[in-house]
C-alpha cells in the first residue's frame, strides 16, 4: 500500500499502444496542472460534454486542484503522454464504502482507438487493489459508447442499469482467467504491432550514414542498398553530399516524407541529440548500433536508461545499444539493416540475439548450413526490444515456422514463459542459454539475478515446451531438422548404416535419448555403384517409413565408393516428401576439410543422379578413392530453397507437394507461408544428429500431449488470506523477513482450503501429557530444532506414543540422546496415517517470481537434491509434471509392493499451494515438510512461512514495458 501522500514512483510505466506505438504512464501531480488544462482546450465540445455530462471552455483553479492534487491511495490518478503532451487521464476515487472506487477516463481525440483507455483501466484497477479497493463503479452517458466499450471488453463482470438517463456500471476488479487473457491479447497484439513497424519499414534513414569504406555508417547504407531495400533509403550526414550514389541529406527534416525506421550510426555523445531530433520529425523505431551505454563502466547504464526512456516519451521502440541489426528476407521488403554483408536467403527460421557476438554466430551458422531465415534480430544491450517482443511478433507471421533464441539473461522470465508456451504450441521454439544465464549478468544487461535453486531455470523453460540447448551450434542441430521436416508423430526410429558396428552404435544412441528403435538394418550394401545401391536405398527406406510403428529414419553412413553425399542426401529427401515423414543423415568418416557435411543438402538441379560417379560418400564429385579420404575438389550444393516440398499442418504432418527451380529458388517466391525449407538434415557426426532429433522428438510429444486446463480450487478465500497478510506485514522491517506462528500459519492455509496437523509446543511433561490429551492418542514427540525435527535415525523424532508414561520416558530419553547437539524445546502432535513423506517449497525470486518446488523428503531432496521445479500459474498437467518429475517420484506409484499413494490429493495441494504463491508474493518462503502422503488423503505435519516486503513482479497484471 502506498504510504500516504507519497509519490509511487514504482507505478510509472512505459506501455505499447494498441497500434504500436509507445507512450509513459505516471500518476498524476500538482505541476500537471498547466498540462490537464491543455490537454482540455483541445478536446472537442463532444468530448467535454461526455467526460463532465456538460460544456465547460475551461477547467477552474478549484477544478484543477482537485484533479491534479492526490494522496495516491483514496484518490489516485495517472496520465499518459506522449512526448511533453497528455494524451489521456484516468482516475478513481474512493467511495463511502472503502472497498468501492468510481473511475472514469478522458482520451484525447487525436489518440482515440489507440487502447489509452484499457490501459489506464489496467493500471488504475493495480493501483485500487494495492490500496485495499476491490470493486470500481462509473457513471457513463448512453451515447458514450466508446468508454462503456472499454468497460464491457477489460474481461470483467459488468453489472449496468439504468438511473436518470445515466448508465451505471459496476464491477470487481480482481483479475479473473478472463480479464488477464484479455490483457494478454491486448498485449501480444500491440507489441506484434511495434515489431512489425521495425520489421517492415516503408522507408529507412542511416544517420552517420558515411563514405568511408570500412566504417560502420558506410557499411549499414550499402547492404540496406546491396540488399535491394523494396522502401526508400535515406542518407544523413551534414557533411557530405553524396552517399552510394544517392543525395545525402543534412538532417531529417531535410527528408521530405516520415521516416519509420532509423539507424543512428554516429559517436555516442551525439545520439541523444539524434533521438530528439527523431521524436521530433515522428519516426516511428530507432536501431542504435552505437556502444557505450551499459555495456560500457561508468555511467554507461543511466545513459541508456535516459535513451530508451526519452525514445518511449516520443512513441518510439528502441533496437538496442550496440545492435548488430535488423533483417527481413521477405521478397517484399528485403531489409538488411545489419552488419551482415548480404541478405540471407530466405528461409523460414527466425533468429533473435543479444549481444552483437552471438549474432555473428547464429548468422554464421546458418549460412553455412544454407538454413534461409525469415527474420533476424539482435537485440544488442537489449534496452527495450526483447526476445519477448520478437516471439509477440513471430507467433503471427506467416513467413516463421521455427525461432531461435540465444539469451544471455533473461529480463522477464514469467512474461516469456506465458509467451512462449504459447508459442510452441504452434511453432518449434529453441532457446541457447549458458548455465549461468540469470546468476551473473553479461556487460550491457541490467536485469535482476536469480535466488531461485539451481535448475529452476531449465524447468521453466520444458515447462514452457522451448527445446534448451547449450551452444548456437546444438541451435542450428535443431533448427536445421524443424525447418525442413515435419516433426515426429512419435518416438519410433528406423536406422539405416552400412556398417554393422556403426549402425549398433547409434541404436544404442536412439535409446539413450529416449526413443525406440523401431527397425535396424546395418546391412546397407553401398559399393555397389549407384545405379544399383540407390534403388536398393530407397525401397528400405521408404518400406520402412510405411511402417506405422517408424516415426524417424535415420541414415547414417561411412564412405564408399561410387556414391556421393548428394546422390544419398536427394535420395533421402525424396523419400522423405513421397512419406511425410522426417528423415535425416549422418555421413562420417570424411577426411577432406573442402567438404561440409553439416546443413541441408539439397536436391540436384534435376531428378537425375548426379554425374559423378566414383566419389566416396561425403563428396560432391571426384574419382574413385579409399573408403577413408574423400577426393572431392568441391563441397556438396547446399540447399538455397526455402519452398516447402510438403506443407506442414499444425499438428506436425504433412500434405501437399511442390518443387524449385533449377536454381535451389522457390518455384513461387510469392508463397509467403514457408512451411518447410528444402533440403535434407545432414550431420558430421550421428552424436550430434540423434541429440538434435531427440530434443525434436520430445517437442513434438509436448505439443501433441493434453496440458490441462487452469483451475482454481474450491473453498479459496484469498480476500481474507490478504488481510491476514497485511497485518504480518506491519511487524516486518525493512528487507527481514517475518516467521509466522504456527496459528497465523494454520488460519492463512485455511483460507486455501489447507489443514496443518497443529502442533503443542510445552516446557514441562506434565504440560505434554496434558497437550496430548487434548490432541489425541497416540501422539509423535518431535524436537524444536530445524535440523533434526525430522531425524528419526538421529533421535529427533519418536513416533507412537500411546499414553502418559510412556510420553514422559520419550521425552527423558529424547534429552539424553540430543544432549550432545545441545538443548531444545520439544513438541507433541497427533500421530498421522502413515505415508509416504514428501516436501513441498515455495519462494519469491527477485527475477522468476513465484518458484514451487517439489521433492520426496530425506535423502532424495537433502543429500541428492532431487528436487522439480515450476513457475506459477499451473495448468493440471504442469501440476502432473512436478509431482511425478523427481527420480524418487516412483516410490508414489506402488514401489516394491508398498500402495501407491493418494496423489490426486497430493496435486490438489499443489494446486492450492501454487495459487497461494502466485497470489501473495509478500510470502517470502514457504515450506511444509514434511507432508505425509498415505494411500487415502494426506497430511501437513509442519509449514514454516516467512513474510517479508513483496518485490514488485516482472509479470503483473497490467501492461508495462520493462528495461
Amino acid at each position: 500500500m502506498v504510504a500516504d501522500g507519497q509519490y509511487p514512483e514504482y507505478w510509472e510505466a512505459d506501455v505499447v499502444l494498441r497500434d504500436g506505438g509507445t507512450a509513459h504512464l505516471r500518476p498524476i501531480s500538482p505541476s500537471d496542472a498547466d498540462a490537464v488544462q491543455a490537454f482540455h482546450v483541445r478536446q472537442s465540445q463532444n468530448s467535454i460534454y461526455l467526460r463532465f455530462f456538460t460544456y465547460k471552455a475551461r477547467l477552474s483553479a478549484k477544478e484543477l486542484r482537485r484533479f491534479t492534487e492526490v494522496d495516491h491511495r483514496d484518490r489516485v490518478a495517472f496520465v499518459i503522454t506522449r512526448g511533453g503532451d497528455i494524451i489521456g487521464i484516468g482516475r478513481y476515487d474512493r467511495l463511502d464504502d472503502p472497498l468501492e472506487a468510481e473511475v472514469a477516463f478522458n482520451v484525447s481525440d487525436h489518440h482515440q482507438g489507440r487502447g489509452v483507455g484499457s490501459i489506464l483501466l489496467e493500471h488504475l484497477a493495480a493501483a485500487a487493489r494495492e490500496n485495499g479497493i476491490s470493486r470500481f463503479s462509473a457513471e457513463v452517458l448512453p451515447e458514450n459508447r466508446k468508454m462503456i466499450t472499454v468497460f464491457a471488453e477489460a474481461g470483467y463482470e459488468v453489472e449496468r442499469h439504468f438511473d436518470d438517463g445515466v448508465v451505471m456500471l459496476s464491477f470487481d476488479i480482481d483479475p479473473t482467467r478472463r480479464s488477464q487473457a484479455v490483457m494478454e491479447s491486448r498485449e501480444h497484439r500491440a507489441e506484434a504491432r511495434s515489431m512489425a513497424e521495425l520489421l517492415t519499414p516503408s522507408s529507412v534513414a542511416v544517420i552517420g550514414a558515411s563514405r568511408e569504406w570500412g566504417t560502420v555508417g558506410y557499411a549499414l547504407l550499402e547492404h540496406l542498398v546491396d540488399g535491394g531495400f523494396t522502401g526508400r533509403v535515406y542518407a544523413v550526414n551534414p557533411e557530405a553530399f553524396e552517399l552510394n550514389g544517392m543525395i545525402s541529406h543534412a538532417s531529417l527534416a531535410e527528408i521530405p516524407e516520415p521516416v519509420d525506421l532509423a539507424v543512428i550510426a554516429v559517436p555516442q555523445d551525439q545520439v541523444e541529440s539524434v533521438v530528439d531530433a527523431c521524436g521530433d520529425a515522428g519516426v516511428k523505431g530507432l536501431l542504435v548500433v552505437t556502444a557505450g551505454y551499459a555495456d560500457d563502466d561508468g555511467d554507461g547504464l543511466a545513459r541508456q536508461r535516459a535513451l530508451v526512456h526519452k525514445a518511449r516519451a516520443q512513441g518510439m521502440r528502441v533496437v538496442g545499444p550496440a545492435s548488430l541489426g535488423l533483417v527481413n528476407t521477405d521478397p517484399a521488403i528485403r531489409l538488411n539493416a545489419s552488419m551482415a554483408p548480404g541478405l540471407p536467403k530466405r528461409g523460414a527460421l527466425s533468429l533473435f540475439s543479444q549481444s552483437a557476438g552471438l549474432g555473428v554466430l547464429l548468422y554464421a551458422s546458418a549460412h553455412r548450413r544454407g538454413l534461409g531465415v525469415s527474420s533476424v534480430i539482435s537485440a544488442g544491450n537489449r534496452a527495450d526490444v526483447s526476445g519477448n517482443d520478437a516471439m509477440q511478433f513471430w507467433e503471427d507471421d506467416p513467413t516463421t515456422r521455427a525461432v531461435g533464441l540465444y539469451f544471455e539473461s533473461i529480463g522477464n522470465p514469467r512474461k516469456f514463459s506465458r509467451i512462449a508456451r504459447r508459442l510452441a504450441r504452434t511453432k518449434p521454439v529453441i532457446v541457447a542459454k549458458s548455465d549461468v544465464t540469470g546468476l551473473q549478468l553479461p556487460p550491457g544487461h541490467a536485469v535482476r539475478t536469480s535466488q531461485a535453486p539451481p535448475g529452476a531455470l531449465d524447468s521453466m523453460l520444458r515447462q514452457s515446451g522451448v527445446m534448451r540447448v547449450e551452444t548456437t551450434e546444438q541451435l542450428m542441430d535443431i533448427a536445421q531438422i524443424v525447418a525442413s521436416q515435419p516433426l515426429p508423430q512419435g518416438p519410433g526410429v528406423a536406422v539405416f548404416s552400412n556398417s554393422s558396428a556403426l549402425g549398433k552404435v547409434v541404436a544404442d544412441g536412439v535409446v539413450s535419448q529416449g526413443m525406440t528403435v523401431a527397425r535396424l538394418d546395418a546391412g546397407l550394401q553401398l559399393d555397389t555403384g549407384q545405379s544399383v545401391a540407390l534403388p536398393a536405398l530407397a525401397a528400405a527406406v521408404a518400406d520402412a517409413l510405411r511402417d506405422d510403428a517408424v516415426h524417424t529414419v535415420i541414415v547414417t553412413t561411412l564412405p564408399a565408393r561410387g556414391l556421393t553425399a548428394e546422390a544419398v542426401a536427394a535420395c533421402l529427401q525424396r523419400c522423405a516428401e513421397e512419406a511425410g515423414k522426417p528423415v535425416i543423415a549422418s555421413f562420417t568418416g570424411i577426411l577432406d576439410a573442402r567438404v561440409q557435411l553439416d546443413g541441408l543438402v539439397a536436391l540436384p538441379p534435376s531428378d537425375a543422379a548426379p554425374s559423378a560417379p566414383d566419389a566416396p560418400v561425403g563428396t560432391a564429385t571426384g574419382t574413385a578413392a579409399a573408403p577413408t579420404v574423400a577426393t572431392a575438389p568441391a563441397a556438396p550444393a547446399v540447399a538455397t530453397a526455402p519452398a516447402a516440398p510438403t506443407a506442414a499442418r499444425s499438428d506436425g504432418k504433412a500434405s501437399g507437394t511442390g518443387t524449385g527451380t533449377a536454381t535451389g529458388q522457390p518455384a513461387a517466391e510469392t508463397d509467403r507461408s514457408l512451411p518447410l525449407q528444402r533440403g535434407l538434415p545432414c550431420f558430421p557426426s550421428p552424436g550430434a544428429a540423434l541429440a538434435a532429433l531427440g530434443a525434436v522428438v520430445r517437442y513434438a510429444h509436448w505439443r501433441s500431449r493434453d496440458h490441462g486446463e487452469f483451475v482454481d480450487p474450491d473453498g479459496v478465500d484469498a480476500d481474507a488470506a490478504a488481510r491476514l497478510l497485511a497485518g504480518v506485514r506491519a511487524r516486518v522491517a525493512d528487507v527481514e523477513l517475518t516467521r509466522l506462528t504456527a496459528e497465523e500459519s494454520a488460519a492463512l492455509m485455511d483460507c486455501y482450503g489447507l489443514r496443518l496437523q497443529p502442533p503443542a509446543r510445552f516446557s514441562t511433561a506434565d504440560e505434554a501429557i496434558e497437550e496430548a490429551g487434548r490432541l489425541g492418542w497416540p501422539v509423535a514427540l518431535k524436537t524444536m530444532d530445524e535440523n533434526l525435527r525430522h531425524r528419526l535415525d538421529l533421535g529427533g523424532v519418536r513416533l507412537n506414543i500411546g499414553d502418559a508414561q510412556s510420553l514422559r520416558r520419550n521425552i527423558t530419553l529424547m534429552e539424553k540422546v540430543l544432549a550432545p547437539f545441545g538443548s531444545f524445546g520439544m513438541e507433541v502432535q497427533s500421530m498421522a496415517p502413515s505415508g509416504q513423506a514428501c516436501s513441498l517449497r515455495a519462494i519469491e525470486d527477485p527475477l522468476m517470481g513465484p518458484v514451487i518446488s517439489f521433492g520426496l523428503a530425506g535423502d532424495a531432496v537433502n543429500l541428492l537434491d532431487d528436487w522439480a521445479h515450476a513457475v506459477p500459474p499451473l495448468s493440471t498437467g504442469d501440476i502432473a509434471d512436478l509431482v511425478r518429475a523427481p527420480r524418487a517420484s516412483r516410490k508414489l506409484f506402488g514401489y516394491q509392493g508398498l500402495p501407491p499413494a493418494d496423489v490426486a490429493a497430493l496435486e490438489d495441494l499443489v494446486a492450492r499451494v501454487a495459487l497461494l504463491k502466485d497470489n501473495h508474493p509478500e510470502i517470502a518462503r514457504l515450506e511444509f515438510n514434511p507432508v505425509l502422503v498415505a494411500s487415502s488423503g494426506l497430511t501437513v505435519l509442519s509449514a514454516a512461512i516467512d513474510v517479508g516486503n513483496p518485490q514488485r513482479r516482472t509479470d503483473s497484471a497490467r501492461r508495462a514495458m520493462r528495461d
